[in-house]
């Protein structure tokens, strides 16, 4: 097996492990790193060979563009606070905490190099907590919090990483230095994104055709994160800038197929590229492993130690911060995500699960520096995987049973009183709609009325309870005579497909012809469906 079988390989993992999971209970990520140990064991799977410079350019921009389609602008600025005390804060307490444990358990390791170790372990992983928190019925404001910290705190410790590895280059480390550049790095960052975004913005009114507006949005995370890079600018920051910017601005209401169309190619890339690089996570280990063969006791042990570290600060940072939080909420009635009992923030706590960014970042690290090699590298990697497999493995696999012993559960009743309200304002906004087109159209009294419960209906489906008993049983009747009607001429346009596909067979058929023809069909059938 070569290189690209075992991409392709990886690449149908990720796709058969996602009903895998769902039928064991399972995260998909943990089953993908669980495989990728598996096939490391194979003596005819090759060691797999990434060049350092291309892991994060590669990895990291597809999967946090397509993360920030999840969440929006409204929900980050209302969650500053939280997102800072966690994203900057926390990553910034976990990154001094583990280099001063790694430099006094590990013999030898200079400062620059625990420093590297600290910020890549520091950050979650957004997509392994949000692919764990999000099955389990969390209370929504967990997510956000978790979605938040994920996307931001990978900007500090990204920025944090960088400087320590010039730093361990150079040989010279500066605290007024390091965080000149993580001004300067999100200043660029900011503008980058900002302006990629306004251009894409421009772009997509000009293409037009969903097709290539797709495509033009998976060249944007790419684009953005190389040309902040190159302006010494923090890519990740740019990246999810530029994302935000396009989520609030390039919005069309009435483009139904670009935005199911869009919504399911980056579901699409998100479940690959991530099954693929918790895969990787799997297979180095092999390689990680290999390295550590004559030092197993003493690394080990240090790995415990930084786990310990690791999972132990995010503790002790939250139980504080989260009081905090809640009182400055109270005091300034901010609409903002934290949370709201001590078993909230236990799961907040075991919910921080390292994992692509953390691996990536150290399968970054390059090789040599001034002709030598990088000082304590098979180290850092040692101890970054034992963070990431103990924290994807331990949390991720037990995080469900605490989630049901603690009895936390998301808040149906804020989600249905949502629901209610949202279907209220459809009704009120089709209903106005209707008047101001009655208002210089004639329409005759029967269609009026019609187009009127239909108005109706279209909130009544979301909310079936904003309706009296009356009204709810009259509008089941027309619910059902309507599917029923429905369902006839689905099978009526399933007969007609047939027929479509059996005549491009047929000979003297243009399958172009025919193609057009099926299309039709199948427009009429997403336009006909319940």
């Amino acid at each position: 097996m070569d290189q690209l079988a075992l991409l392709f390989v990886l690449l149908l993992g990720a796709v058969v492990m996602v009903p895998v999971g769902d039928r064991l209970g399972l995260p998909s990520p943990v089953l993908m790193t669980l495989a990728g140990a598996v096939l490391a064991l194979l003596p005819f799977v090759p060691n797999v060979e990434v060049p350092p410079e291309f892991i994060l350019p590669v990895v990291l921009p597809p999967l946090l563009y397509a993360a920030v389609q999840r969440t929006s602008w409204r929900q980050f600025t209302a969650n500053l606070r939280p997102i800072f005390l966690l994203a900057v804060a926390l990553v910034f307490a976990t990154t001094a905490a583990v280099a001063a444990v790694a430099q006094a358990v590990v013999p030898g390791m200079p400062v620059a190099a625990a420093v590297v170790l600290g910020a890549l372990v520091a950050p979650p992983d957004p997509v392994a907590a949000t692919a764990v928190a999000g099955k389990l019925g969390l209370p929504r404001r967990m997510v956000s919090i978790l979605e938040g910290e994920g996307l931001f705190n990978d900007v500090t410790a990204i920025v944090l990483y960088h400087v320590a590895l010039a730093a361990a280059v150079s040989g010279t480390f500066s605290v007024p230095g390091a965080l000149g550049s993580l001004v300067l790095s999100a200043v660029v960052a900011i503008a980058v994104g900002l302006a990629i975004g306004w251009v894409t913005n421009k772009l997509m009114g000009l293409l037009g055709d969903p097709t290539l507006q797709i495509g033009l949005t998976l060249l944007v995370p790419f684009v953005a994160y190389v040309l902040a890079e190159e302006f010494r600018g923090s890519g990740v920051l740019a990246v999810l800038t530029c994302a935000l910017f396009l989520a609030e601005y390039a919005v069309d209401p009435d483009d139904v197929m670009g935005r199911l169309a869009g919504y399911t190619f980056w579901e699409v890339v998100d479940t690959l590229v991530t099954g693929v690089a918790f895969g990787l996570i799997g297979l180095e280990l092999h390689n990680i492993f290999g390295a550590a063969a004559h030092r197993w006791g003493q690394l080990i042990g240090a790995g415990a130690v930084v786990v310990a570290v690791v999972v132990g600060v995010r503790l002790l940072w939250l139980l504080p911060a989260a009081w905090l939080a809640k009182r400055m909420h109270k005091r300034r009635d901010y609409d903002e995500d934290i949370p709201m009992s001590w078993r909230e923030t236990l799961i907040m706590w075991w919910s921080g699960m390292r994992g692509v960014a953390s691996v990536a970042l150290a399968l970054a690290i390059p090789f040599g520096v001034d002709g030598g090699p990088f000082p304590a590298r098979n180290d850092i990697l040692f101890i970054a995987f034992a963070v990431v497999l103990a924290t994807l493995l331990v949390q991720g696999l037990t995080l469900p049973w605490l989630v049901r012993r603690l009895r936390v559960r998301a808040d149906t009743d804020a989600v249905d009183a949502l629901e209610r309200e949202l279907a209220v304002r459809v009704i009120k906004a089709s209903k106005r709609r209707l008047k101001e087109i009655m208002e210089v159209e004639e329409l005759p009294d029967e269609v009026s009325d019609q187009l009127s419960r239909r108005a109706f209906d279209i909130g009544a489906r979301i909310a079936p309870d904003i309706v009296d008993d009356e009204r709810r049983e009259l509008f089941e009747k027309r619910i059902s005579r309507l599917k029923k009607v429905q369902r006839i001429q689905g099978e009526m346009l399933s007969a007609a497909r047939h027929e479509v596909l059996a005549a491009r067979s047929e000979p003297g058929a243009d399958p172009e012809i025919v193609d057009r023809v099926l299309r039709h069909l199948d427009m009429r059938s997403l336009r006909g469906a319940p």
